[in-house]
């Protein structure tokens, strides 16, 4: 076969590794949080892991909360005011994670997903995890799974599909994104980052939308990223695909969402080594301010995916 699947671990400590055998390139799964720790490919005699991720399943256990490296954001994205909404007749106040008083990056970070299915043959590795969350949280008391497929293909190319079902009974507010940390074979400070939309959601002091625009253009053609810092969303084209690429110097990788995911949200963090590029479904604070809002009715799916690849030259 071209490519192959190997499980290790027990229990919840579970990690898979797809690879593809002629080439070497494989991606590390967890099924904590269904994360993507590794996605690695051979370049000459080195290898080279484009994802910024954890020593192992126990250090993504005790540091997740610490820049929320690869988790998956669910049921809301970002950050929620206050981690306070009003749906239906009823107010609700999120009890996860808080960071400077406000509600961060959803509730299933530290979630554990099972193996459902997994399997190799001559065109592509996959895995595919579920988790149901049973409204464990007073703040969203609201029945759903998630089904994840990570699937890792020829010419370095890697997919990841999620698929949110309502198992309440009646409606619920839902969004959905991923939240990696990418590198290069460069510095972020000597790569360039390019996205196709100069559409930027105006932020308050407490990076929450004012639900208004500005234009920022910076990425359209590309840019160094040297001297800027990001904590951004941008809305990505309703009428093409969206698209972005960061740039070292021999590597890059490209990032395509699909239509289900029309937000970008950028983040530099203080160290410089890796940059966050999150695929959204709809903008921070989407519960209050309604931007990309979903609301999924009993028994409906939802289908989020987006793909990544690395070109080598």
């Amino acid at each position: 076969m071209a490519f192959h699947i190997q499980e290790e671990g027990i229990g919840n400590e579970k990690k898979l590794i797809l690879t593809q055998e002629q080439t070497g390139t494989s991606a590390e799964i967890f099924c904590f949080g269904a994360l993507l720790n590794a996605f690695t490919v051979q370049s000459g005699t080195d290898k080279i892991n484009v994802i910024d991720g954890f020593t192992d399943v126990a250090h993504a256990r005790a540091d997740m909360n610490n820049g929320f490296k690869s988790a998956k954001l669910s049921p809301f994205v970002c950050r929620m005011h206050k981690g306070a909404y009003h749906f239906g007749e009823t107010d609700y106040t999120i009890e996860g994670f808080y960071l400077n008083g406000h509600a961060i990056h959803g509730l299933l970070c530290h979630a554990d997903f099972s193996i459902i299915d997994k399997g190799a043959d001559t065109d592509k590795a996959w895995v595919t995890l579920q988790h149901q969350y049973k409204a464990t949280d007073k703040g969203y008391p609201f029945t759903y799974t998630l089904v994840v497929t990570w699937s890792l293909y020829a010419h370095n190319r890697l997919t990841v599909s999620t698929v949110a079902t309502n198992l309440h009974n009646s409606t619920i507010p839902f969004s959905d994104g991923w939240h990696p940390y990418f590198a290069t074979d460069s510095s972020i400070d000597e790569s360039s980052l390019l996205f196709n939309t100069d559409r930027k959601l105006i932020f308050d002091a407490d990076l929450l939308p004012t639900g208004a625009e500005e234009k920022d253009d910076r990425f359209v053609n590309g840019t160094i990223l040297k001297g800027i810092e990001l904590d951004n969303c941008f809305a990505l084209p309703a009428n093409e695909k969206g698209i972005c690429v960061l740039q070292g110097k021999k590597i890059s990788i490209r990032i395509e969402p699909d239509t289900a995911y029309p937000y970008l949200q950028v983040y530099t963090p203080p160290h410089r080594k890796s940059i966050a590029i999150e695929n959204l479904s709809a903008a921070p604070d989407t519960f209050n301010n309604k931007i990309g809002i979903r609301y999924l009715e009993p028994g409906e799916t939802a289908v989020f995916s987006t793909g990544y690849q690395v070109v080598l030259w």
